[in-house]
């Protein structure tokens, strides 16, 4: 069980972006607030840490030739550094050996 659940600054970014183009702004807005504002959310914000996870992150996966979205990388960079795992529908983040990954589906988790 967890004990929160962290939101990567970029997750926001992606959402916002999402309301923008796909309407009812402020409803979206109020609830995202709503959600963010819950005692165990915690935003994950970006800072040097982050910033040097990410580059050593895509470096080991341009070596693996397994390049991935700029997005998720940053997402994995932010959960690496708060030690937390990502939950996510995208399998490629079982590809990022510096962070933990809890791939969900249509059967179910997979963990890494």
């Amino acid at each position: 069980m967890a004990e929160g659940l962290g939101v990567p600054f970029i997750v926001i970014d992606e959402l916002w972006l999402g309301f923008l183009l796909g309407g009812q702004v402020e409803r979206n807005a109020k609830e995202l607030q709503e959600f963010l504002d819950h005692p165990v959310v915690e935003t994950l914000p970006l800072d040097l840490a982050v910033a040097q996870n990410y580059a050593e992150i895509v470096a080991a996966l341009r070596r693996a030739g397994k390049p991935m979205p700029t997005n998720d990388v940053w997402i994995a960079a932010s959960a690496a550094r708060a030690g937390a795992t990502v939950v996510t529908f995208d399998a490629h983040f079982r590809d990022i050996s510096r962070v933990a990954s809890l791939v969900l589906g249509p059967a179910g988790p997979w963990p890494k």
